[in-house]
This record gives C-alpha cells, structure tokens and sequence, in this order.
C-alpha cells in the first residue's frame, strides 16, 4: 500500500470534479488578491520607476552586501553553536545512562518549548543585570544557536532510530564495539536520512536572524529598517529584501541536493563488508 493511499481514500469521479472546481476557485483567488495588491501600488505611486532607481546605485548595492554578509555571519556563528551541540544532546537523550539521558532530555525540552524571541530578550535585558553583556552578536546568535540545537538534536535521535536494529546487530556480529558499530554502521546512514530536516532547519535559523533588529545588530531585516526610515521607500525596501531572503533559501536547497547526491555516492562505493580486526576494507 502506497503512503499517498494509506493517508487518504482514492478520489472518485465527484471528488476529482470538486478537487478540480476548488482548484480552480483558488487559483482565480489568488490571483483576484495579487491583481488587487499590484493596482493599489499602482494608484499610490509605489511602482514608478524613480521609486526603484535608488537599488541601482553602487552605494545602496554595497549597503545591502554588507548586510546580507553580517547575515550569512550570524547564521554561520548559529550553526557552529547547533550543530554539534543538538548532536551531543541526541547522543545524551539516546543514552541508557539516566545521568546523561535526563539534562539532555530537559535541556531538549525547555529550548524547543519556548520562543527563540524570549530567549533573545533574556539575554538583553536580564543577563546584563548580572553582569553579563556579551556583544549583540553573541546576543541574537547564542540564543538561535541554542534553540536551533534542540531542534537539530530531535532531528539527529530520530534519524538514529530511524535505521533498523539490524544495522546496528550487523556491527556487532562482526566483532565492532558499540561505539564503532554505531560510529560506522548506524550514524553513517542515519545523517543521509536526516540531511532534509538539517537543510529545512538552515533555512530556519538564517531566518531567525531578522531577530537582529532586537538587539541593533545590523543584519539584512535591520538594515532595510535603517534604509526604510531615511528613503521611505518602504514597499520597494521590504521586496528587495524578501527576493534576497529567497535567494538565499534557494541555494540553500541547492546545495542539500547537491549533498545528497554526494552522500549518495561515496556510501555508493564504501565496501559493504567490515573487517573483523580492524574495522576498515572487506573481509579478507
């Protein structure tokens, strides 16, 4: 049985006709809202040329670059704190040992619960009272990092359990440890499961950048808001940025592909076999 059949029953003649009808409804729908929008710009003047003359000039090109690399920065220092911390956390809530399993189950728990926002104002207004005060940076990007890690760390323990126990039992009856037969056998795969998930969650973290307006740190959101209040040309602003912000999730996805593929390959031409002393090449 397909997923799609085992989800939802198979359309008959009446439902493919209302499928198609509400389709068609939506689509006109959709496009009456946009005609709609693109005439009332129109009538207040937002789409003349001289409105968009502004995004031409190099000042103004090198003004969005400097943001959008202080952008691609705060992302950077975010998945640099996720990443290997969400992989720690999975490993210590996958652990039999409660001492390990139940800080990194609470620590999962409470950063996945609450909004990526308070924790940004935790660290702006009630840090500094006790005499923390870390640079806005470190401001906006701990607190994407450490709410990005609970989520990474979900992705990664799911990925993990994903992969039939037999992998793992495979490992062992050759002679691997645990530790190699998950180092080698289990995790292997389970990150090519998981590449998908990380991706969608990159996506998530540049965009939990434009929190960067909270703490005054000059990413691409807050630096459209410094431009917006001296051209006033709010509108034009706003959709140079959200075409940037595309951009930017587009070559994210790209470059999963991309990774995907590579992944595939190299797990492609590994031996299938594992040697008995060594760990490493086929059985000889």
């Amino acid at each position: 049985m397909s997923m799609q059949h085992a989800l939802f029953d198979t359309a008959g003649p009446k439902a493919r006709i209302r499928v198609r009808v509400f389709t068609a409804l939506s689509i006109v729908l959709l496009l009456t809202i946009i005609g709609l929008a693109y005439w009332q710009l129109y009538l207040s003047g937002a789409l003349a040329p001289s409105k968009w003359m502004p995004f031409t000039q190099p000042a103004i090109q090198s003004y969005f670059a400097g943001a959008l690399g202080r952008t691609a920065l705060a992302a950077l220092g975010a998945a640099v704190i996720a990443v290997p911390l969400g992989l720690l956390l999975a490993l210590g809530r996958l652990s039999p040992i409660a001492v390990l399993r139940w800080p990194a189950t609470a620590f999962i728990e409470f950063f996945r619960a609450i909004p990526v926002l308070l924790v940004i104002y935790t660290f702006m207004f009630a840090l500094p009272s006790y005499g923390i005060n870390p640079s806005e940076y470190l401001k906006l990007v701990i607190p994407v990092g450490l709410c990005a890690s609970a989520v990474i760390a979900e992705v990664f323990r799911a990925g993990v359990l994903s992969i039939p126990r037999g992998q793992d039992e495979a490992g062992l009856s050759v002679g691997l440890t645990r530790g190699q037969s998950f180092r080698l056998v289990v995790f292997p795969q389970a990150v090519r499961v998981v590449v998908p998930a990380l991706v969608a969650q990159a996506v998530i973290v540049v965009k939990d950048t434009a929190f960067g307006y909270v703490v005054s740190y000059p990413e691409l959101q807050q630096s459209a808001r410094v431009l917006v209040a001296n051209t006033r040309n709010l509108v034009q602003t706003y959709f140079v940025v959200t075409v940037i912000y595309i951009i930017i999730n587009l070559l994210i996805s790209r470059a999963a592909v991309w990774l995907d593929r590579k992944l595939a390959t190299r797990r492609a031409g590994k031996p299938k076999f594992v040697s008995l002393t060594t760990g490493r090449g086929p059985i000889q």
